[in-house]
């Protein structure tokens, strides 16, 4: 469907990166001095989004300094960067994404960073993608679902991945980020091995979200999620979806519907209204929520979608 804001604001991303590629584009011999790090130095890294934040935060503890692209509260899926983040990333030591489209913007960005040695890190490598099965969005948004953070298996190989950059830009610390991906993949593994034990157990394996954001959970733990609103949060449901969740929760005995930060509660709100459930909040993580790390952001979702289902 034509979309004239998008359009406008492809245009407006691709005039600012193109000013931005001329505001950079002599500045090598200045980046190669910024980012090139000293031994009594933090290595600066720069992360696409929260959770790519709470993973290298994880890893990297004192030894670097954060900064995340998108802020947030901002929708990451409709996101488009600034001149100001371009010349972040021109003196940045890592850079890392998420990946599977879900930063649409990342390879142009990129291309106009005058970084010679920046590091770019896709922590979406090694993991199996989940393909989206609806036409419209692959066509505007890719062929996969892109929330492969909100897994803990797949968060351990994120957060392999971006343990690998930190020791590829700080060799002189390995040791220091292996024994803090070790603690934090253990703590991955634990809250994982807790909560497979509680699924097994119950036997209804159904439950429903704002926007279908949890697959990669339910691959976790052999759970079945149907939602109001599709991968990317976009639309409101038609009267014919609404009517086959409506069903779908009658049939399920579908007790609460879950809402998550950035989708309108309006139309789950109904939906509960409508089958007697209750509505409570779930996380994404892709802003900071409640102060809330990722280890007990997933801990709370676990044991609401467990408690849901008993």
């Amino acid at each position: 469907m034509f979309n004239r804001n998008k359009i406008i604001k492809a245009i407006a991303s691709a005039v600012a990166i193109s000013c931005a590629i001329v505001i950079f584009g002599g500045c090598n011999n200045e980046t190669s001095k910024l980012n090139t790090k000293k031994s009594d130095s933090k290595i600066k890294v720069v992360v696409s989004f929260n959770a790519m934040r709470e993973f290298a935060n994880a890893i990297g503890k004192n030894k670097i300094d954060i900064e995340t692209i998108i802020p947030d509260g901002t929708e990451p899926h409709d996101f488009e960067p600034t001149v100001k983040d371009l010349k972040t990333l021109s003196t940045a030591n890592v850079f890392v994404y998420s990946g599977f489209g879900m930063e649409s913007w990342k390879d142009k960005v990129i291309s106009s960073v005058n970084n010679k040695n920046l590091i770019v890190t896709d922590a979406s490598k090694g993991v199996t993608p989940i393909k989206n099965t609806n036409n419209d969005e692959i066509k505007e948004h890719g062929e996969y679902d892109p929330h492969i953070w909100i897994s803990l298996k797949d968060a351990e190989t994120q957060s392999k991945n971006i343990k690998d950059a930190l020791i590829e830009a700080d060799p002189s610390n390995k040791d220091f980020y292996e024994k803090n991906y070790k603690d934090f993949s253990k703590q991955l593994d634990n809250l994982y091995n807790d909560y497979n034990k509680s699924f097994k157990t119950i036997k209804n394996k159904n439950f429903v979200t704002g926007h279908a954001a949890f697959a990669y959970l339910c691959r976790d733990f052999g759970l079945k999620q149907n939602s109001v609103e599709d991968v990317f949060a976009e639309g409101e449901p038609s009267p014919k979806k609404l009517e086959g969740l409506v069903n779908y929760c009658k049939q399920n005995k579908i007790k609460t519907i879950f809402v998550e930060d950035m989708v309108s509660p309006k139309v789950s709100n109904t939906l509960a209204k409508e089958v007697d459930a209750k509505v409570e909040k779930i996380y994404t993580i892709e802003s900071k929520e409640d102060n809330k790390d990722y280890i007990q952001s997933m801990k709370y979702n676990l044991q609401m979608i467990y408690n849901s289902l008993k």
